[in-house]
């Protein structure tokens, strides 16, 4: 009987053990405890900007061309060449320039022969229609012929500083100071210059001075001025950023896929010569900043207490008892006293945990971060949100096995107040 007994006893323990497992882990109502998420006011700039891309290229590039046609006979520069201004880049096979010039050298020689024979014929024409040996016609006649042969001799002569000067555009100097970008020619190969220049060598001027040609959509444009900061980086240095300045606004728009962009010179300073021409930039062109002045977050104006904060905290606001925490009437408590442009309030805790709000005058914002121009001071705690604590991070309390785990430092909830973020 005893025995029996016994096991009454322990299936009555052994169920209520069971019961208040189950009360324990699954009935039971769970403490909750949040975090709040507070910042303090920062001093430093806040600016706003806009983005665009943009190709980088040298400040001053020139093309070196031959104004003259034949074959190319010897390079003695190449591609990344350093080179001087008034330096031999390159020679065309000068020979039929050379014939031509002597061609028109031996008939400059002819010319001036002429010349001198007419001259002492139109002497003796004079002197003989003097005393009326020769009629006038013939006089007109030998005048007529020293006047041909003399314009024949200015004519040759210009024949032939054109063919030497021809003859000496066959040596290719460099125009500039600068480095060889590109070599369009080898040795051997026929240029011909009949309708245009044909371009034989691209010389950049300077490649410690680089600018960016940055293509601005229509709808940031407005804002770009001369003389704005500009930082962009290269994917060839991701990690590096690189200052600039506009120094240009053109006004002529370019259309792509029915895009108006317009083109903005950002001019950069390249010592280290890191950048190359042609890569790609990813420009930022600050259009506005302001220095040395008081900012917080803007995630800030957006936060209220709600039903959690209160039960937790100590409010002190008119709105303080558990009946009257819903959104609109923190809604209420935020526009009222709040017409004046620019002013807005914040939530900020004691350090006995007390949660008030403050008034305050705010400036310049660039949807992330926000100018404060009055009402708060330097130690405020401002409050931007909080997170719900799992009994992990909590205090390790024991945790039913059979429930699913929450993720490492709980949930966070919203700037904006009203239940824990997602």
């Amino acid at each position: 009987m005893k025995t029996k007994n016994k096991k009454w006893l322990y299936w009555v323990v052994g169920g209520i053990i069971v019961l208040g497992a189950v009360w324990f882990f699954f009935i039971r109502e769970k403490e909750i405890k949040i975090q709040l998420e507070t910042v303090k006011p920062e001093m430093g700039e806040i600016s706003n900007s806009i983005t665009a891309t943009g190709t980088i290229q040298p400040v001053d590039t020139v093309a070196v061309g031959t104004q003259v046609s034949g074959i190319i006979k010897n390079i003695y520069v190449d591609f990344n060449s350093t080179v001087k201004k008034g330096q031999l880049l390159a020679t065309l096979d000068p020979d039929l320039l050379k014939f031509q010039s002597e061609q028109y050298q031996s008939n400059l020689q002819n010319a001036k022969s002429n010349l001198a024979y007419n001259e002492i014929n139109i002497n003796r024409q004079s002197q003989l229609y003097k005393v009326g040996a020769i009629s006038k016609a013939d006089y007109d006649n030998a005048t007529n012929q020293y006047n041909i042969a003399k314009a024949q001799v200015g004519t040759v002569t210009a024949q032939l500083s054109t063919a030497n000067k021809n003859l000496s555009l066959t040596n290719i100097y460099s125009p500039i100071d600068g480095t060889v970008l590109n070599r369009n020619v080898s040795e051997g190969q026929t240029v011909a210059s009949s309708f245009s220049t044909p371009t034989l060598f691209s010389i950049a001027k300077d490649l410690t001075k680089m600018r960016v040609r940055a293509s601005v959509d229509e709808a940031d444009i407005g804002n770009v001025k001369v003389g704005q900061k500009v930082t962009f980086t290269v994917d060839a240095f991701p990690d590096e950023t690189f200052d600039g300045e506009v120094s240009e606004v053109r006004l002529h728009p370019t259309v792509s896929s029915n895009v108006v962009n317009y083109t903005t010179i950002i001019n950069a300073d390249n010592p280290e010569l890191k950048l190359k021409p042609g890569m790609t930039a990813n420009i930022t062109i600050y259009t506005q900043i302001i220095d040395n002045i008081m900012k917080i977050p803007v995630a800030a104006t957006s936060f209220r207490p709600d039903s959690l904060v209160i039960q937790k905290y100590k409010i002190n606001s008119p709105f303080a008892n558990g009946k009257k925490h819903e959104k609109g009437q923190w809604k209420k408590q935020k526009t009222k006293g709040m017409d004046k442009k620019n002013e807005m309030g914040v939530w900020v805790i004691a350090k006995d945990s007390t949660i008030s709000r403050k008034k305050i005058k705010t400036g310049m914002d660039n949807d992330t971060e926000m100018q404060v121009i009055s009402g708060l001071d330097k130690n405020d705690n401002i409050i931007t949100g909080y997170k719900l604590l799992s009994k992990k991070s909590s205090g390790g309390q024991a945790k039913s096995p059979f429930m699913p785990q929450r993720r490492s430092g709980g949930n966070t909830k919203g700037s904006s107040g009203g239940g824990p973020r997602q």
